[in-house]
């Protein structure tokens, strides 16, 4: 047994068949020994990824179903996992090689804590650092500050009952919303631990209709833990003034959906030039 046998990698995968083989790559390539990987195919139907099925390593769980989402596919994987952690990658992104070994110190030192999660990297369309929140529950009630991608315990899976198949694109914020709702708890790793992968059009630039129904169903699945908020601000670094902005930018989301797409446009690229310009100067003062 090497030291990752006891986590599943599950990997979904619809039409993402030119990124799979990398996907996979990267969870096989973790430092400290591959952990168990397992690909959903979501019942793809064109032939790059039907070919990339048939590429896949040995050792490698295949797992069909019929097209049913992203969520059912992590659910499907899930359940035939046999491991105590489990790991949600998806098909377009990939792990960097250190991932495992910096989530796991946390959840093998603390039997309580549910979950850790770190940072993640654009690649593709944008570039920058993507750093989240430490956990904060309260911020947790009215934004999405956890990536899917985190090291869960199978005990908080079930717990929860995976990810909800009626919320597609929020299923993430609803899982661990969920998993707070039965006590559990998770904790952020200052690291990056996934390049994701931000293509050209991407439903994060979804109408602010949708976003604003699909929040309201979530407030309204988890009406008892939202009645909890003054408990929860208890508990967090935000002071009162703190909170109300949050709440007004984050819950409600006033400025439309194609301009805060373009401010984080110029963000990400500001960010990757300000790295660039950095390490250029470090090279340049060691040289």
């Amino acid at each position: 047994m090497n030291g990752h046998d006891d986590v599943t990698v599950v990997i979904p995968c619809f039409a993402y068949g030119r990124f799979l083989g990398d996907a996979v790559e990267s969870a096989l390539a973790q430092e400290g020994g591959p952990p168990r990987v397992t690909v959903v195919d979501d019942g793809a139907t064109d032939p790059e990824t039907l070919e990339a099925f048939e590429r896949l390593p040995a050792g490698v769980t295949l797992l069909h179903q019929p097209n049913a989402g992203v969520a059912a596919a992590r659910n499907a994987g899930a359940a035939a996992a046999g491991t105590p952690l489990l790991l949600m990658l998806d098909a377009d992104d990939r792990l960097r090689p250190g991932a495992l070994a910096a989530l796991r110190p946390p959840l093998d030192a603390d039997p309580g804590l549910g979950f850790a999660y770190g940072d993640s990297e654009f690649f593709g369309a944008w570039s920058g650092r993507l750093a989240f929140p430490d956990y904060d529950p309260y911020r947790l009630l009215y934004r999405s500050t956890i990536t899917a991608t985190s090291l869960v315990r199978r005990e908080l899976f079930e717990a929860v009952g995976g990810f909800d198949t009626t919320l597609p694109g929020y299923e993430d914020w609803d899982f661990y919303l969920g998993a707070l709702e039965r006590g559990w708890r998770g904790l952020r790793v200052p690291e990056v631990v996934l390049d994701y992968r931000r293509h050209e059009s991407s439903r994060l630039s979804g109408d602010r209709a949708d976003y604003r129904r699909r929040y309201r169903t979530i407030r309204a699945k988890h009406r008892p833990l939202y009645a909890r908020s003054a408990e929860l601000a208890a508990d967090s670094e935000l002071g009162a003034g703190g909170r109300l902005v949050y709440r007004t930018w984050w819950a409600w989301r006033p400025v439309p959906g194609a301009v805060e797409q373009a401010l984080y446009r110029i963000l990400f690229r500001a960010r990757s030039r300000a790295s660039s310009i950095s390490s250029a100067k470090r090279r340049a003062s060691s040289g």
